[in-house]
């Protein structure tokens, strides 16, 4: 089951919970016992460095290229 963040409208206290994807955008009370607290939406970031794809950035080799035209090529 997924755990979802949410923010009290009242207090402004982050706090998550545990529940299913049927109910993700349900009201949620936070712990003080307000009603009306509001998901929030899941940020992440990643580390590390990726390489382009070899060739044009379509994938096609450069000296080739794809064909289509695209900026790459």
């Amino acid at each position: 089951m997924p755990v979802y963040e949410f923010r009290c409208a009242t207090c402004h206290a982050v706090f998550d919970e545990r529940r299913p994807m049927a109910d993700a955008d349900a009201p949620a009370a936070c712990p003080q016992g307000h009603v009306g607290a509001n998901r929030l939406l899941p940020l992440f970031s990643t580390t590390g460095s990726a390489s382009p794809p070899s060739g044009g950035m379509c994938g096609a080799p450069v000296a080739g290229g794809c064909g289509s035209g695209c900026a790459c090529c």
